[in-house]
């Protein structure tokens, strides 16, 4: 015990007390009545005071208390970072209430002059603290709207930081960092901002939907309009033809027959065609059924409708003068 002693005292500043000490206890046993010792851990600072007075730092290890001379252990500072969490209630400028939670990490300054003020000037460093974090919010948030509160995060963090830096640095605190972590409206606000938030989506899709539709209208209109014209082009080219052809075939048919008139031979045509319509509608599969007029004028009707029409269509096509 003795040795450890002496190699203690070797590395202590108040060495010459402490070897005093020593040889008092080797020459006088009743000396383990006067003599302590301390056991400061890491991350900790002990305050000593002697007869009520402050009188030193202990530092973590092994330190010596001297309770004859009224020396004892006032208390102790914890030199890690510690964190802070304050519940603020308040309101915004729209007459909402709010829950915001601040994080605030802070930690004693290990200078001896920060850590005297740390120790005798602030009783409760934790009230201090959830004071000030009290006061910037309640001036703060009133002043944004609620759903600007979510977007200025950093900026009522930083404010928060601000002020406490420049109000505890005084009292021997350094302010690590603040953050809000949490913005809790009622539930029924909450409910509420998802309806908004609901409905105005459903709005975009509506009008997306309804965008949808006007397009697919649009171009159907346009594909119709598009074939009826591409089938009246291939209709008019199709008579076109068909006047060509019986143009052709009844001048051949008076070329190698004499004495028959054009008209003549129109009606024969006709009839024909007219007996080919029949023979096809009554051969083809799934066809319905036609009432054609089966009279002996029949035939006669249908050619001058189609001579009225041809005759239509070609003083149609003849080039104005």
């Amino acid at each position: 015990t003795i040795r450890r002693a002496f190699a203690y005292g070797a590395r202590t500043d108040r060495s010459s007390f402490f070897f005093d000490c020593v040889r008092a206890r080797v020459f006088h046993p009743s000396i383990d009545d006067m003599i302590c010792f301390t056991c400061v851990p890491t991350g900790t600072i002990q305050v000593v005071q002697q007869c009520g007075k402050f009188s030193h730092f202990a530092r973590p290890g092994c330190q010596i208390i001297i309770p004859c001379t009224g020396q004892g252990i006032a208390g102790s500072i914890s030199t890690r970072i510690q964190s802070l969490d304050v519940e603020v209630e308040t309101k915004t400028r729209d007459n909402v209430f709010v829950n915001i939670v601040v994080s605030t990490q802070y930690m004693v300054l290990s200078e001896e002059n920060h850590l005297y003020d740390a120790f005798y000037k602030l009783t409760d460093s934790r009230a201090q603290i959830r004071s000030y974090v009290f006061d910037v919010v309640r001036s703060t948030v009133p002043r944004i709207k609620l759903d600007d509160v979510f977007e200025s995060k950093e900026e009522i963090a930083q404010s928060v930081k601000e002020m406490l830096t420049k109000a505890m640095q005084d009292f021997g605190y350094q302010i690590i960092n603040t953050l809000v972590t949490d913005i809790a409206p009622d539930a029924r606000v909450k409910q509420a901002m998802n309806e908004i938030n609901a409905a105005q989506r459903a709005r975009v899709a509506a009008q997306d939907r309804a965008e949808a539709d006007k397009i697919m209208v649009v171009k159907a209109a346009e594909a119709d309009a598009e074939s009826k014209y591409l089938a009246g082009t291939g209709m008019a080219r199709q008579r076109q033809a068909i006047i060509a052809g019986l143009r052709e075939s009844v001048v051949d048919f008076q070329s190698e027959i004499t004495g028959i008139s054009s008209k003549d031979v129109l009606d024969l045509m006709m009839m024909t065609q007219y007996y080919d319509t029949l023979k096809d509608i009554g051969t083809s599969k799934g066809s319905n059924t036609i009432f054609l007029p089966s009279g002996p004028g029949a035939v006669a009707d249908a050619a001058n409708a189609i001579r009225n029409g041809m005759m239509q269509a070609h003083a149609a096509n003849a080039p104005s003068r």
